[in-house]
C-alpha cells in the first residue's frame, strides 16, 4: 500500500545515558558483528488514519510490545542492511542509500506493509548518522552497520495486514562479518531445505526468509562449515543463493556467472554493484542457470577457477571449499583468487572513498 504523508521534521530527543567514551574506544578495539550498539534510534510510525507520523530520534530503548502484536503472530516484518563509512579524509559516507530505500518498498509492497517514502527513509538514516557519528569507527575493514526495519504493530489477532505499523533504525559499530577476516569461506550444500519458491518471498527482505534458513545454516556449522548454499525449491538442481549472500562463479574463460533474479533471489545491492564494476573491466557477466551439478564438474575439470559470495555485511567473500553429503571439492586450490580480490578492492576503494566514486555512488553527510 502506498503511504500518503504530510512533511515530517524529526524531534531530535538526546539520550541522557550515552555510552562512556572510554568505554566506547575500548569495545572499538576488537569489534565483532552486531553485538555493540549506538546511543539513539530514529524511529516513525504510521497508522491507518494518520499516515506517517511521530518522527524522531530518541534514546535507543525497548519497545513496549502487546502480546497480541499483529508481529508476533502473522510477521509482517522486513528490514534493510546498509552501512555508514569513514574515509580516510575523515568524511562520513553512505553507499548507495537509495537503493535500500527502494528495495525497502519493494519487500513492503510484497509484504501488504505501508510503503515508506524515500526521502523519508533517507532522512530516518541520515538524522541517525548524524546523532551517533562518532560511532563511526575509523579502523580497516570497520564500519557503521544501519539497520532500517518495520514491523506490524496494531494489536489484534486476525490474518490481514496490521493498520499500525513502527518504523525503526538502529545502528552497529562492527568489524568482519566472518571470523579470521577476508580468508575463503567453506560452504554447505543444503539439499534437504530450500530458502524460497516461485511466489513466495525470496526477493523481499523480511525476517521469515532468514528465520527458514537457520536450520540449514545449523547443519552447516555441525558440518564444519561457514554459511549454507540454497539449490532451488522445484528441481533441487539449480543454485540460488546462501543464507545471506548472493553468489558468483569466475571462470576460465574469464567471465562470470551468477544466478538470476526472478522473485526467489534477494536482488542485493552489493551484487549489482559487483555486476556494473565487472562489465566495466571487460569482463562477460552472465546471470543464467547455475547448477550444483555443473559447479562440481566445473571445480573437477578446472573450467571453474573462483567462486565468492557477496552481500552488505560480509562485502565479498572467496568460496574455498564445497561440501555436500556425498563429498567435498575445492575451487581454486582453496585460496582467495585474483578476480575476486580486484572487484573487492575495487568496490572497498569506493566505498572507503579511496578510488573515484565515477557512478556517484556515495552520499556524503555534510558536517558529520
Amino acid at each position: 500500500m502506498q503511504a500518503e504523508t504530510a512533511p515530517l521534521t524529526f524531534d531530535i530527543k538526546p539520550s541522557a545515558n550515552c555510552l562512556p567514551e572510554q568505554d566506547r574506544l575500548k569495545a572499538f578495539e576488537n569489534l565483532g558483528f552486531g553485538t555493540l550498539f549506538s546511543d539513539h534510534m530514529a524511529v516513525i510510525r504510521w497508522s491507518a488514519d494518520k499516515g506517517w507520523h511521530a518522527a524522531e530520534v530518541t534514546a535507543r530503548a525497548p519497545f513496549p510490545i502487546d502480546p497480541a502484536s499483529s508481529v508476533m503472530h502473522y510477521a509482517q516484518e522486513i528490514f534493510e542492511g546498509m552501512k555508514a563509512y569513514r574515509t580516510a579524509d575523515g568524511r562520513a559516507v553512505l553507499f548507495r542509500p537509495e537503493e535500500n530505500a527502494r528495495r525497502f518498498n519493494e519487500s513492503a509492497r510484497r509484504m501488504a506493509m505501508p510503503e515508506l517514502p524515500e526521502a523519508l527513509f533517507l532522512e530516518a538514516v541520515e538524522q541517525l548518522v548524524r546523532a551517533d557519528a562518532k560511532w563511526i569507527p575509523a579502523a580497516e575493514g570497520s564500519s557503521l552497520y544501519l539497520r532500517p526495519f518495520m514491523f506490524a504493530s496494531e494489536t489484534f489477532l486476525g490474518v490481514r495486514p496490521s493498520k499500525e505499523y513502527i518504523f525503526c533504525v538502529i545502528a552497529s559499530p562492527v568489524g568482519p562479518y566472518f571470523k579470521g577476516g577476508a580468508k575463503p569461506v567453506s560452504i554447505w550444500v543444503s539439499q534437504d531445505y530450500t530458502r524460497a519458491a516461485s511466489g513466495g518471498t525470496g526477493a523481499a527482505k523480511c525476517g521469515g526468509n532468514y528465520a527458514a534458513s537457520l536450520v540449514a545454516q545449523a547443519e552447516a556449522y555441525a558440518k564444519g562449515c561457514d554459511q549454507v548454499v540454497f539449490l532451488d525449491a522445484a528441481e533441487h538442481k539449480w543454485v540460488e543463493e546462501l543464507g545471506g549472500m548472493n553468489v558468483f562463479f569466475v571462470m576460465a574463460d574469464g567471465s562470470i556467472v551468477t544466478p538470476p533474479l526472478g522473485g526467489t533471489i534477494l536482488p542485493g545491492i552489493t551484487r549489482k554493484s559487483l555486476i556494473a564494476l565487472a562489465r566495466e573491466e571487460g569482463i562477460t557477466v552472465d546471470e543464467k542457470p547455475y547448477s550444483f551439478d555443473e559447479w562440481k564438474a566445473d571445480a573437477a575439470s578446472g573450467r571453474l577457477k573462483e567462486a565468492f559470495a557477496c552481500g552488505t555485511a560480509a562485502v565479498v567473500a572467496a568460496i574455498g571449499t564445497v561440501k555436500y553429503p556425498q563429498g567435498e571439492f575445492q575451487i581454486g586450490g582453496g585460496e582467495t583468487g585474483p578476480v575476486t580480490t580486484r572487484l573487492r578492492d575495487a568496490l572497498v576503494g569506493i566505498q572507503r572513498g579511496q578510488t573515484d566514486d565515477a557512478h556517484g555512488w556515495l552520499k556524503v553527510l555534510e558536517g558529520v
